[in-house]
């Protein structure tokens, strides 16, 4: 878009911005790999990229779908109709949760 458009040209507003960094910890793969590093002894990682950390109700959804044809290939944004990582429904969650008949379990319930 910049070489068509110019740098003025177009006008995208993303209200994330991508501070958290993802760091990555290489490990020695090959022969007395043990003797030149330490594991896990101050395995600080060097950067491999930045991401945005997201909240039920943000704005991402349709940063994505704008964003999508920026990039080659097909791509697609598939939102669940199960509520979070259930097998639920979200109207069935709902009864369910109004009868107390799940039991949080981290990001899953029990029934």
């Amino acid at each position: 878009m910049v070489k068509s458009s110019g740098k003025n040209g177009f006008h995208i507003r993303v209200r994330l911005h991508l501070f958290h960094v993802i760091r990555i910890n290489k490990m020695l793969s090959c022969a007395g790999a043990d003797r030149l590093q330490t594991g896990m002894h101050g395995a600080f990682g060097k950067p491999q990229g930045t991401v945005a950390r997201v909240h039920i109700g943000q704005h991402v959804i349709e940063a994505l779908r704008r964003a999508k044809f920026k990039f080659p290939g097909r791509q697609k944004i598939h939102i669940s109709k199960k509520w979070g990582f259930t097998k639920f429904n979200v109207d069935e969650f709902e009864n369910m949760a109004a009868e107390k008949q799940l039991i949080p379990d981290g990001c899953r319930v029990r029934y």
